[in-house]
């Protein structure tokens, strides 16, 4: 009985932070099919004859496809360049350690947590100077040096998994560490290659604070779109509700098929 109990304790308290936390998406999906007059109704009106008057007015009249090809571009390619070079690093510190590795693995980890406004006034200023505001390079860098971090560390931890057995029998029949990298390790890893990718490409696709200040109307992506909704005669609910929804669909959906290799790479190293 007693087990029951706690059963059904345990599958209504899922169910009630499943909706707390289902609740904002569906109001926004609400919000978003609502005219500018419904969405400042008091009170918030619940039935009401849906509309697609703000997707169209964002469509057409604030070019959401550049900030969405912005988005696009600068997370992706932050991603395979950050892969690049997170993949050799980490599979160095794996399989050929010093004394230093972990002092260098901590050091690397805590540098991801730092503040992003302690180093906004010296980045601005580089960036100035090298010409790299308000372009997709720029933004591209940034989101780049800001997800390495984690990138090394995730495959680090999906490095270190890999059967040693497998790696000392190439070396023994003269395999060298190019031919092991290529032909044992990368097939090995592909799980937490793709893992990490897909990780990584989330946040920098989620990224606002250095879009924000490092990006503007040329190279925006769809944070600083969304944020151009706040004006000071206030906030347009209906097109600011609209352009999110239609800015983290693709994250929804990409996080629906992949939820596999998301929940692998964020728990890479957590249970050993």
């Amino acid at each position: 009985m007693n087990n029951k109990l706690a059963l059904h304790t345990r599958t209504a308290a899922a169910w009630f932070f499943a909706l707390l936390l289902f609740f904002p998406i569906f109001w926004l999906g609400l919000m978003a099919f609502k005219t500018e007059a419904q969405a400042i109704a008091t009170p918030p009106l619940m039935f009401f004859e849906p509309t697609l008057q703000s997707f169209q007015e964002v469509m057409a009249r604030d070019h959401y496809a550049g900030y969405a090809f912005n988005s696009l571009i600068t997370s992706v390619l932050s991603t395979a360049f950050g892969l690049a070079i997170a993949i050799p690093a980490a599979y160095s510190m794996a399989f050929f350690p010093t004394g230093g590795t972990v002092g260098l693995l901590k050091f690397i980890l805590s540098s991801r947590y730092m503040p992003g406004v302690g180093a906004l006034m010296p980045i601005y200023v580089c960036f100035q100077y090298a010409g790299l505001l308000d372009t997709r390079v720029g933004l591209t860098i940034m989101f780049m040096l800001m997800n390495l971090p984690i990138m090394i560390w995730l495959l680090y931890t999906s490095l270190r998994e890999l059967p040693r057995d497998i790696l000392e029998a190439a070396r023994m029949d003269g395999a060298t560490v190019f031919h092991e990298f290529r032909y044992i390790v990368l097939p090995l890893s592909v799980g937490g290659i793709a893992s990490t990718a897909l990780v990584c490409m989330v946040w920098a696709w989620n990224e606002s604070f250095w879009s924000l200040n490092l990006g503007a109307s040329n190279a925006g992506t769809l944070a600083w779109l969304i944020a151009s909704y706040s004006s000071p005669e206030g906030l347009f609910w209906a097109k600011l509700s609209a352009a999110s929804l239609m800015a983290i669909a693709p994250i929804m959906a990409l996080g629906w098929f992949c939820q596999k290799q998301l929940v692998q790479g964020m728990t890479f190293g957590a249970v050993k």
